[in-house]
């Protein structure tokens, strides 16, 4: 798994490649902590999984202890380029109830900001 980190105003974002599981998930959240802790403005979580093919219930709890976090400043969880099967996992575990899934990468950056 590869992961890539950039920052758009209070926004991060965060492109994963590669599956989002038992082996990966602690690095995900190793990195993601990291780049909170070191930048308190970052208020919103943007999660591009156009590579992600697959997470499973290790990789849905990292994200929803980043969530925990994010949440705690105010900030809101989004999500784009999710596959149908990933997509279908967030709806069975339920986390598209504390997260949204936007089209474009435009489209997440001005939802995040409009709150």
């Amino acid at each position: 798994m590869n992961i890539e980190i950039n920052r758009s105003g209070s926004v991060l974002i965060v492109r994963i490649q590669g599956e989002l599981d038992l082996s990966t998930a602690p690095l995900f959240r190793e990195k993601v902590e990291a780049e909170l802790e070191q930048f308190e403005g970052v208020k919103h979580l943007l999660l591009d999984l156009e590579e992600t093919p697959f997470i499973d219930s290790s990789g849905l709890g990292v994200i929803l202890g980043r969530f925990k976090h994010i949440s705690q400043r105010g900030g809101r969880l989004s999500a784009i380029n999710v596959s149908d099967h990933v997509r279908r996992i967030f709806e069975l575990s339920g986390l598209l109830k504390i997260m949204s899934i936007q089209s474009t990468l435009e489209d997440a950056l001005n939802s995040l900001k409009e709150r």
